[in-house]
């Protein structure tokens, strides 16, 4: 049976508030993070994910206490990010209500760590968030970007994928800085390569401004199609959303129609 395409709002969280910019920059504020996930999980998202965006680059971990009102207020799945850089931070936010994490960082930094996460706390509990932008230079075209995508490492990001796949993690999350928050929708040849490439389930990111986006993302092989701006700002309702889809002959969770 073929797995339902899951819609999977994104709370990039600064100083406690959730924000969404343009290219990892120019934020604006986009309210607090527990009544988002309250609405976002009446309106038939099928996970959430909480990053906090600021964490990796303040030195920090990710603040607990928000991660613990988000997860009281979700009703569906959550995955945690930013600042989980050790065994430790990513059980502190499994404890606090996650459901998993993602590591970008430390996962390029220190790969081995990775290896470590998904024997400690198993596969499905690890998501590797991997920011990349293009680099012809690059046998892939695309080069690995760290501390909250602001930071060139003259690597190739298919490799470093591929890296993370081999230690069995559930899920990838490549988020294209070139297209995040351009609304010109996802970086499909990067999502290509990987979906070919890897074992792991591949959620689509950064980009996403129309339902045409959505649908092209699927198209491409996404598992999961994560997007911040447009749910937001009420560009696009997760509902109209699921039953674009739908009608395009994409499986979705059917609670939601």
């Amino acid at each position: 049976m073929t797995q339902p395409i899951l819609v999977v709002p994104c709370l990039d969280m600064k100083d406690g508030r959730v924000v969404k910019g343009v290219h990892f920059a120019n934020l604006r504020d986009a309210g607090d993070p527990a009544r988002c996930a309250e609405a976002y999980c009446a309106a038939g998202a099928d996970e959430l994910a909480l990053l906090d965006i600021a964490a990796t680059q303040e030195g920090r971990r990710t603040l607990r206490d928000v991660v613990r009102r988000v997860a009281e207020a979700c009703t569906v799945p959550l995955t945690v990010g930013g600042g989980v850089n050790d065994c430790f931070a990513a059980e502190t936010v499994l404890e606090a209500g996650a459901t998993r994490f993602s590591v970008a960082s430390a996962a390029f930094k220190t790969p081995a760590l990775v290896n470590d996460m998904v024997r400690r706390f198993g596969e499905e509990a690890v998501t590797v968030a991997i920011d990349v932008d293009r680099n012809a230079t690059l046998p892939s075209g695309y080069e690995i970007f760290v501390d909250g995508g602001q930071v060139a490492t003259g690597a190739d990001a298919l490799e470093h994928a591929k890296r993370m796949d081999g230690f069995g993690v559930a899920r990838l999350l490549p988020t294209s800085k070139a297209a995040d928050g351009a609304l010109t929708g996802y970086d499909l040849p990067f999502i290509r390569l990987l979906v070919r490439q890897a074992r792991a389930k591949v959620v689509a990111s950064g980009g996403a401004g129309r339902l045409e986006h959505f649908r092209e993302a699927a198209e491409a092989g996404a598992a999961a199609l994560l997007a911040a701006s447009v749910f937001h700002f009420g560009t696009i309702a997760i509902p109209a959303l699921k039953e674009f889809l739908a009608g395009h002959g994409y499986p979705v969770q059917a609670r939601t129609l």
